[in-house]
């Protein structure tokens, strides 16, 4: 798990593969101080596994389903990439709770400045959008952040100073993809909605897939006041 608080903003020295997997090289200091193989670090939001490192950087691998679901595939040498180790139990849980599981990508398509503050509009598709909702919480390229407004195609954050001066955030221009992972809790309580399918009734039987009786809907919701 990660709080989406960058610790370290690094730069892509080669990637190597294609769509098979791929091999990153990054060059980084503070996230390699105390680093071992076999330890995750966030690159992007993108939970990956140290495969070797030096005291300037470290490698690791992405599958091809990371690359079909984030903007890693997309690194060139020199990219900026935000940095973030694994949370310890002892640390402070400054942003939100972040699994490093990338849900998939957004385009940003408006940037504008509002006080000191720079605001991005992120367009999403439905797929994602139904979990995101004003105030609530949203990861986006590995950074921890309050959705300030929120439609059925787009949502919009607040990039303070500081957020901008110690991530790639402001580096983003309108037409470029980001990695969104969304509250994992809004994903558990759709699922907890949704039912769980019935048992298999066995080969050649009609047992298509319905809600379980014991499921949570509405009205549970409501008789116990919690809607």
């Amino acid at each position: 798990m990660f709080t989406g608080l960058i610790e370290e903003v690094g730069r892509v020295e080669r990637l190597e593969g294609s769509g098979s997997g791929a091999h990153l090289h990054i060059a980084a200091r503070t996230v390699v101080s105390d680093v071992r193989a076999g330890d995750s670090i966030a690159v992007n939001g993108a939970c990956l596994t140290v495969v070797r490192f030096h005291p300037a950087g470290f490698v690791a691998d992405a599958v091809p389903e990371t690359l079909r679901r984030t903007t890693l595939g997309a690194l060139a040498p020199g990219h900026a990439v935000n940095l973030e180790r694994a949370l310890r139990l002892t640390d402070r849980l400054g942003g939100h709770l972040v699994s490093g599981h990338v849900d998939g990508t957004g385009t940003v398509v408006q940037r504008k400045g509002e006080g000191l503050a720079t605001v991005l509009r992120i367009a999403v598709g439905a797929e994602l959008s139904r979990y995101i909702a004003e105030k609530g919480s949203i990861c986006v390229d590995g950074v921890s952040l309050t959705v300030m407004g929120a439609a059925s195609e787009w949502f919009e954050v607040s990039v303070i100073p500081h957020t901008g001066q110690k991530t790639t955030l402001l580096e983003r221009r309108v037409g470029d993809r980001v990695n969104l992972e969304c509250d994992v809790l809004a994903k558990y309580v759709e699922r907890l909605l949704m039912g769980a399918p019935q048992p298999s009734l066995g080969p050649g039987i009609d047992n298509e897939p319905t809600a379980h009786p014991g499921g949570i809907d509405m009205d549970t919701l409501r008789r116990f006041g919690f809607a």
